[in-house]
């Protein structure tokens, strides 16, 4: 198996980082446009996707700044997807940055992914 890369995105969404927090960092937030179900039990996230179940761990957050998970399959020990905010000092604008790891073959599909992911959160939160 190759040695994953890692892969940032940047989506400029118009939300208080407080309210998108939510959405990136709890089952029911994450239901509402990750995963068909997610739940949870401590650091342990359980992800649904019509027959299929992925867990993920919570490594690390900071409230209405970031979180991190690492997937309980992934052989990579460095791999792991983050959801990071940021506000622009000038603009005001937040930036919800993804930080991922794919295969170097697979990278421009998993920013596909992405993009139609975030297109299901912009649409959930009303943006």
């Amino acid at each position: 198996m190759s040695e994953k890369v890692e892969f940032t995105m940047e989506f400029v969404v118009k939300a208080s980082p407080k309210m998108l927090y939510k959405f990136l960092s709890t089952p029911s937030g994450l239901s509402e446009w990750f995963a068909d179900n997610v739940n949870s039990r401590g650091k342990k996230f359980s992800f649904f996707w019509e027959q299929s179940e992925e867990v993920a761990f919570l490594v690390n957050k900071k409230a209405d700044k970031h979180i991190r998970f690492r997937w309980e399959e992934e052989e990579d020990e460095n791999a792991f997807f983050e959801f990071k905010l940021e506000i622009d000092d000038l603009t005001n604008d937040v930036s919800l940055i993804i930080t991922d790891f794919a295969e170097e073959d697979e990278i421009e599909e998993a920013q596909l992914l992405w993009e139609s992911q975030i297109n299901s959160l912009l649409h959930a939160i009303g943006s």
